[in-house]
């Protein structure tokens, strides 16, 4: 969900205004992606790196996130959405781990749209905890599906499609392991202005994609 930041410089508002635009987009796309029958959706909140922004800035998000964890959890749970949470959580500050507890107890056990929200995540940062917990939990006769069960959520299918916002073109360390044969959407919209119309063009893109896996 890149772009908030531009979004906000180009209307010469503070880079929070961007966030909280970009919040209301992720709330339109949730919406439309559990409504047209999306299984898995995972959106990367924040990342490891992430931190070396300017402290305000931190600031403001980690207190976003309680606000909207506060604020729109009961809402997906009348929707019929299961929310999960990835990264390393245990590095996030201790109000904000214990709304991610609460919101993962409240919506348990819905069957509707799966959100994974990466926060504290970097792929390579859960390439190395998998490797720790593969090597004292499977050690050297484990492969390749033992390792997957050792990454931040076992549950999380392998993504078809990832959608990257804003022009760049590169994963940015985001679900390296998961996304081996992910197909890649890439849209030029900043991630504030992405709406339902842009997340089913992405949709139809995938559709006319031919997934070999390797083969012909």
């Amino acid at each position: 969900m890149d772009g908030n930041a531009r979004w906000a410089q180009r209307r010469r508002l503070p880079v929070a205004a961007g966030h909280r635009a970009g919040a209301q987009a992720l709330k339109r796309i949730v919406r439309a992606a559990n409504d047209g029958g999306v299984e898995d959706l995972t959106v990367f909140s924040f990342s490891t790196e992430n931190w070396a922004r300017p402290e305000a800035e931190v600031t403001d998000l980690l207190g976003l996130f309680i606000e909207l964890i506060d604020r729109e959890t009961n809402e997906l749970d009348a929707e019929n959405v299961r929310m999960r949470f990835i990264g390393r959580i245990d590095g996030l500050p201790e109000e904000l781990r214990r709304r991610i507890a609460w919101s993962e107890r409240r919506t348990e056990g819905n069957t509707g749209l799966n959100l994974f929200v990466a926060m504290n995540y970097g792929g390579r940062g859960e390439l190395v905890d998998a490797a720790r917990r593969f090597a004292a939990d499977v050690g050297p006769d484990g492969d390749e599906y033992d390792f997957a069960r050792c990454m931040y959520d076992s549950e999380m299918r392998d993504p078809e499609l990832v959608i990257r916002t804003s022009g760049e073109q590169r994963l940015s360390n985001f679900l390296l392991w998961q996304t081996a044969y992910a197909e890649l959407y890439f849209s030029d919209r900043l991630w504030p202005d992405f709406t339902p119309e842009d997340l089913g063009a992405a949709l139809a893109h995938y559709a006319g994609c031919q997934r070999r896996f390797g083969a012909r």
